[in-house]
């Protein structure tokens, strides 16, 4: 018989006691990290009362596979347009939480005279809570549904991103060895650079690969390119002074844009799973009981530092926020703990071998102290809350109730942070690009260019030649793009006064396009040169190719939006709603033959809505009441699974098929919800007085409100903060008028 290699024993030894602990612990009903934890611990060579594993470094290895698969998995949870959907009170609160905690942290290391990294890495160790034990609490404690509930969950994603950018800083300082400012914000523009460039390029690139490949992605095949994906961009980060466990979120991330998400996150689980599990192995396998003791004081210390500090800091940053103080405390309770991230953290400093020994074991004993502690701090929130409101003045309770109400229920933002917030979008992801296409010339395309040819001067000039083809139509959209949108025309219109500051930033933008063009030539020619050729080549090759450039950055430009919707588009509608749309054609032995949509009252009578009408080679989008059915015609039917089993026999059809995917018109209909809120600009207006339907094209639905919901809603139904308003029409204008 073969010898068995000691890693196979080892891993059998880890997995068997991980096995048999989380089943105690599911048991007890306590978090399973920390029964990973716990069986780390008991099989680690910190601990002789049971077989211990011979190998560490081995699984050590395997545990640094599992920190890329946990970040990938989060970030496939995560998604970009989560953080723009938490808004501005979840980002408030996040700031100050994490600033206030990372300085707590790290003048508690200097009261206890610690070394400088190791006052650093605790500042981050303490600032971020975790997001799988509060989410576990929160639904174990049935608080999900409760409207803390919505700020923390937004509070989580500021956290996980602030922790990415944490790794990635912490890791800069402890290769580096110093702190020097001029380092610190280089590293901290190159990561934002490529965020940005990792941000627009996936998107672009991935939803379209993803759906060309769709007919040939199997489950095995997607779970392989999305693990090849993941360890792909791992590398790529690796390789650009980056940490593998960014790579890894940042893929998550981009693949969580796509309509794969959800198969992609199902088919992910085990696998993140195992290896999540053999890290938080790994994890308890390097706390030693006995620096634990040494240290009790040190750790009981920053116990109450967190509990303490995270319930007042997360509370102050939401009452800052605006959030009721009752909110603000249930959330302040809610977040009094560290976890997973605080472990990658520790992990970090062992790993680059910067900080103390001690400072992991404190770190885990903290972790995993406040954890238990998590549901009764929750608890405590309804007392705590009615203690504070008796113990401050009366006049204070006032004073904050009204800055609440006042914070809440601001009007949206005016024209001018929209007017300038799309000039920012605009440079930056074109100045992004540009500068990307450059470097990559600089570095790849010019020493091939000069191995082919043997010559530096044609190889430069190609280089420039091919980055100038391709990044043109970028150049072209910084000078000349006109800026669309009703903000835009409102300020122009409104006072002669706002012409000066509309002309600087269009002013601002050409500067950022002469740069680009400079910065180009200059990479590959000298500093006159590149002034001349940007004063003189510029204006010839953006004038003599405008309208082409125009019609090609339209195009990219048409089909990044259509990639970053698709998955919004794409996706049926949630289980709350439980209604789709199905397609029907119209006998011409139907008795309703002929008949008006007025007439049949099928709205009235079934609760369904009719989304199109195709008759021949015309489209009727949203008809309207006076519309008639006649023989043939194929109408989509948008209905849950209780109403089409009453409407069917009515329409007298058997020839029952799901709506096309295939036909562009029909695809353009569809199934759409919107949100009111500072942005939709409709809080208090009726359905008759919001227009929605000659703006969409659009027939509203339904209404989500407090979790209720309204089918069929009349046209006098007032819009309130906050509805789900569920509407069929064209869904570009829908994207258009509503959707940013």
């Amino acid at each position: 018989m073969a010898h068995i290699p000691q890693f196979i024993r080892d891993l059998a030894l880890i997995l068997g006691a991980a096995g048999v602990i989380t089943l105690l612990f599911k048991r007890l009903k306590q978090p399973v990290v920390l029964g990973y934890i716990l069986a780390g611990l008991l099989v680690g060579p910190n601990f002789h009362l049971f077989p211990t594993i011979s190998d560490v470094d081995d699984i050590r290895i395997w545990a640094d596979i599992g920190v890329i698969f946990l970040l990938f998995a989060l970030g496939l949870e995560f998604s970009f347009k989560k953080l723009i959907q938490v808004g501005g009170s979840a980002g408030i609160t996040g700031i100050v939480e994490i600033s206030c905690m990372f300085l707590l942290g790290y003048v508690t290391g200097k009261f206890l005279k610690w070394p400088p990294f190791d006052c650093i890495f605790l500042g981050g160790i303490i600032s971020i809570s975790s997001t799988t034990i509060i989410f576990r609490a929160l639904d174990e404690l049935g608080l999900k549904s409760k409207k803390f509930a919505t700020l923390v969950l937004g509070v989580l994603v500021i956290e996980d991103l602030v922790a990415i950018l944490l790794l990635v800083l912490l890791s800069t300082v402890a290769v580096s060895r110093e702190f020097e400012g001029m380092q610190m914000l280089f590293s901290l523009f190159k990561l934002l650079f490529f965020l940005s460039l990792w941000f627009i390029t996936g998107v672009f690139i991935l939803p379209t690969f993803m759906k060309k490949a769709s007919r040939w992605l199997s489950s095995e095949t997607l779970l392989i390119v999305s693990l090849a994906l993941c360890l792909g961009m791992a590398l790529l980060a690796d390789g650009v002074g980056f940490s593998t466990a960014l790579g890894a979120f940042l893929m998550g991330s981009l693949l969580a844009e796509t309509t794969q998400a959800e198969r992609i996150e199902h088919l992910v689980a085990s696998v993140k799973d195992l290896f999540g599990a053999i890290f938080f192995v790994s994890v308890g396998m390097l706390i030693n009981p006995a620096l634990l003791k040494q240290y009790a004081l040190p750790v009981l210390l920053l116990i109450v530092l967190v509990v303490i500090g995270k319930t007042v800091f997360v509370s102050l940053g939401a009452l800052l926020a605006g959030q009721p103080l009752k909110q603000s405390v249930q959330a302040g309770t809610s977040m009094s703990q560290i976890g997973e991230f605080s472990f990658i953290i520790a992990t970090l400093g062992v790993s680059l071998k910067v900080t103390s020994d001690y400072l992991y074991p404190i770190a885990v004993g903290v972790s995993v102290i406040t954890t238990f502690t998590t549901p009764f701090m929750m608890k405590l929130a309804e007392p705590l809350h009615k203690f504070i409101e008796k113990i401050l003045p009366a006049k204070w309770v006032t004073n904050l109730n009204r800055y609440s109400s006042n914070t809440q229920t601001l009007q949206s933002e005016s024209d001018w942070q929209k007017v300038v917030r799309s000039y920012l979008q605009l440079m930056l992801s074109n100045a992004v690009i540009i500068i990307a296409c450059i470097l990559l010339a600089s570095y790849y395309v010019e020493p091939f260019f000069e191995e082919k040819f043997g010559n530096i001067l044609v190889a430069k000039i190609s280089a420039v030649v091919l980055t100038l083809a391709i990044t043109s139509p970028f150049i072209w959209a910084l000078t000349a793009r006109k800026m669309r949108g009703l903000a835009y025309k409102e300020l122009w219109l409104d006072s002669k006064y706002n012409h000066g500051a509309l002309l600087l930033l269009e002013l601002a933008r050409n500067f950022v396009a002469i740069f680009c063009w400079g910065f180009l030539l200059n990479r590959f020619f000298s500093f006159y040169i590149s002034v001349i050729g940007t004063l003189i080549a510029m204006p010839i090759v953006l004038f003599l190719f405008r309208q082409k450039l125009e019609k090609f950055y339209g195009r990219i430009q048409t089909r990044f939006l259509d990639n970053l919707n698709r998955k919004e588009e794409k996706q049926s509608t949630p289980t709350f709603w439980d209604a789709h749309m199905v397609e029907f054609e119209v006998s011409p032995y139907a008795a309703y033959a002929g008949r008006s949509l007025q007439e049949l009252a099928w709205r009235e009578k079934y609760a369904i809505n009719i989304a199109y009408i195709l008759r021949a080679d015309k489209t009727i989008p949203t008809p309207s009441r006076y519309d008639k059915l006649f023989p043939y015609d194929k109408i989509g039917v948008v209905a849950t699974d209780q109403q089409l089993q009453v409407i069917k026999p009515v329409i007298e059809n058997d020839d029952f098929v799901s709506v096309s995917a295939t036909d562009e018109e029909k695809e353009n209909i569809g199934l759409m919800s919107i949100v009111i809120d500072e942005h939709t600009r409709l809080k208090g207006l009726s359905i008759r007085e919001s227009a929605i339907r000659e703006k969409t094209n659009g027939l509203i639905v339904g209404v989500e409100r407090n979790n209720q919901r309204v089918l069929n809603p009349s046209s006098d139904t007032i819009f309130e903060w906050g509805d789900v308003v569920w509407l069929v029409g064209d869904k570009r204008k829908i994207r258009e008028n509503y959707v940013r």
